[in-house]
């Protein structure tokens, strides 16, 4: 065996940590899949904004997976590349995708707590301490995801779509 291989053999992650970090790639992966296909279907309905809101949101979402995958490569490990599929292409209204994010927003919430735990558990503070970016992040996501649904309910839905687009768009531009 040589060096090089004897080195990425030798990792601080222990194989629980690792496992799930590689499982909430595929996670953030799926996200950003959804969010795209969210944003595809804004556009198709002419809800410009809320297109663009979600084309960020997909970005973002592909940004936290490749957060992950960087650490996991700078601890010496292997990252898994994710695999997604059977992503929704139809929905049934702008309300129940806004409903949708939220619920997938606090689903990842509770992935990264679980995660975090694990760490702690594990005495793996380095992982741990890499999370609370995370955790930080989630925090802002569920708000503004929240945010979305009130605006939403707010303005009266069927009667104020152009209002609600144009607010939607308008959350993304003060990050």
């Amino acid at each position: 065996m040589n060096t090089a291989t004897i080195l990425r053999q030798k990792t601080y992650l222990q194989d629980s940590v690792l496992d799930t970090l590689n499982k909430q790639m595929g996670v953030e992966a799926r996200s950003s899949a959804i969010y795209l296909s969210m944003s595809a279907w804004c556009y198709a309905q002419g809800l410009r904004g809320c297109g663009e809101f979600f084309r960020k949101q997909a970005h973002e979402e592909r940004e936290h997976m490749m957060k992950i995958f960087n650490y996991i490569v700078e601890a010496g490990a292997l990252a898994v590349s994710p695999e997604v599929t059977n992503v929704e292409r139809t929905f049934d209204d702008l309300r129940s995708i806004f409903v949708m994010a939220l619920d997938q927003e606090i689903e990842i919430t509770e992935n990264f707590n679980k995660m975090t735990e694990l760490c702690q558990k594990n005495r793996d503070f380095q992982t741990a301490r890499f999370l609370q970016w995370y955790l930080d992040e989630q925090r802002e996501e569920e708000w503004q995801a929240r945010r979305c649904i009130e605006i939403f309910d707010l303005m009266n839905a069927k009667d104020a779509l152009y209002d609600i687009d144009r607010e939607i768009h308008n959350l993304k531009k003060k990050d």
